[in-house]
């Protein structure tokens, strides 16, 4: 480890990490393309087959023979405090990045950025709390319960918050006691890569437990879901690719974990208040958060009769004052979508919705005035049906979908009337009646009157994947085997 020293920005020309060292790629070098200017900024390394290879097998060495699993948690723990003290010293360079690479605006930063360095605290902590635990039961003797590192885990993030999910997935991966291959999206290469460069520089993780490759082609990025050497799969991204990691993982049994899509429902029950804050928060929750491009987002907004010609005309007014624009504008409130495929495919969905019967109450195009970058208007269709397109399939942008409902029991037939089952909220005035709504909501997390899940396990039901992030010491468990020892008395 070197000490903190005055840095060079983390924007920069990386090459690929692999056991402790920086290697030039053998399959060139890429475009990285900034969403708000469409002109690429940086380039990436291309990751071989052969170099994938390289890093599952300095990963592979890095745990079976290397200091990291028979470390002892305190010694983890230190590593891991390391790395939040300098992802905290280094969060401007790190903003700076994502506004650049993924369009991060400042009203994100502190769940995009800051928020990571107090994850790897948290880690830290979470460490030195893995102790055998006794188990009783029938039977002579005494049962120990221990929970042992998995081995080599292949970390493979998305585009849309990928510092803070790449930082989680590492902190889990590493205080359980395993070795890591991470690959970032081929969208933020560089987000996986400055991390890399944060640890190489500034923590004393020995070599070849971290590797960070960034592959552009199919084939070398799949081999971090086959190759028997990998032990496990920790995946975030869409659930088409999720179904495809865990039939090619199938294959040598690898224990994954699976955070995929969402199509989550916000219901807003007939004895709600409806406040100014508590909109600005739905508009937020369900439709402007990083131009809606987070799974996590209740994009479908179900009112009953009472309510829905009010919120509807409240919301609309609010989504047309929502500054859109340059990320690097501190008044900005919503940036650009990824890529001009990802703003052509929202074009898309809202066009088929509007064939389907849907009515636009507001946007539904590009923003005037806005001819380069991937920007599009945080856009409101009323007068649909539970079962078209438009609210079934995840889009992935600022499309916020209102349904009407009759009770509350139809309201809970909508919200579950999904492939989905990843988040959601009820809001109303008895809190006892919307605790008992969200109760019934087939889903992972659930808020109540804006009062989301705290230190909770993440994750889903359905197509929304399976296992669990976070969630105190639960979140390093996912990441370990158990085992069971039977002593004498």
């Amino acid at each position: 480890m070197t000490g903190l020293q005055t840095p060079r920005t983390l924007v920069d020309t990386y090459q690929l990490y692999i056991d402790g060292s920086w290697m030039q790629p053998q399959d060139g070098r890429y475009d990285d393309i900034s969403p708000a200017t469409e002109h690429a900024f940086a380039t990436a390394p291309g990751a071989s087959v052969a170099q994938v290879g390289e890093a599952i097998a300095a990963a592979r060495r890095a745990f079976d023979a290397g200091p990291w699993a028979s470390m002892s948690p305190q010694e983890r723990a230190g590593c891991l405090d390391q790395l939040g003290e300098a992802l905290l010293q280094h969060a401007d360079e790190f903003f700076a990045l994502s506004q650049l690479e993924w369009g991060c605006t400042a009203n994100e930063r502190v769940m995009q950025i800051d928020g990571a360095a107090y994850m790897s605290m948290r880690a830290a902590q979470l460490s030195m709390q893995l102790t055998d635990q006794p188990v009783t039961g029938i039977g002579a003797g005494t049962t120990l319960l221990r929970r042992e590192p998995l081995g080599v885990v292949s970390i493979l993030t998305p585009w849309n918050f990928p510092h803070c999910l790449n930082v989680m997935k590492l902190n889990n991966a590493l205080a359980a006691g395993n070795t890591v291959v991470l690959k970032p999206s081929p969208l933020t290469p560089l987000a996986g890569l400055a991390l890399a460069r944060i640890i190489d520089e500034f923590t004393d993780i020995p070599p070849g437990v971290v590797n960070v490759v960034t592959p552009s082609a199919v084939a070398a990025a799949k081999l971090l879901t086959t190759d028997p050497r990998v032990d496990m799969v920790s995946f975030t991204g869409s659930s088409a690719v999720g179904c495809q990691v865990m039939s090619a993982a199938g294959a040598t049994m690898k224990r994954i974990l699976l955070e995929c899509g969402g199509k989550s429902a916000s219901i807003i029950l007939d004895d709600a208040e409806i406040t100014d804050e508590m909109l600005v928060k739905l508009l937020f929750d369900c439709c402007s958060l990083h131009a809606g491009q987070a799974c996590i987002l209740q994009s479908r907004l179900l009112l009953p009769a009472s309510k829905h010609d009010d919120v509807v005309d409240r919301l609309v007014a609010l989504a047309r004052e929502i500054k859109v624009g340059d990320p690097t504008d501190p008044d900005v409130q919503m940036g650009p979508l990824i890529s001009a495929e990802q703003r052509d495919r929202v074009e898309a969905h809202v066009s088929r919705a509007l064939e389907d019967g849907a009515a636009l109450a507001t946007g539904g195009r590009r923003p005037a005035g806005r001819d380069v970058g991937f920007y599009f208007e945080p856009t409101i269709l009323t007068e649909v049906q539970p079962d078209s397109a438009i609210a079934q399939e995840e889009v992935f942008g600022p499309v916020l979908t209102v349904l009407r409902y009759r009770d509350d029991d139809d309201a809970v037939a909508i919200a579950n009337n999904s492939q989905y089952g990843l988040s959601g909220a009820v809001w109303g005035g008895d809190v006892n009646r919307a605790l008992g709504v969200a109760r019934r909501i087939r889903t992972g997390q659930i808020a109540v009157n804006g009062i989301g899940p705290g230190d909770a396990p993440f994750g889903g039901f359905k197509l929304s994947g399976f296992g669990r992030e976070g969630g105190g010491i639960g979140g390093l468990h996912q990441y370990m085997e158990p085992k069971a020892i039977g002593m004498p008395a």
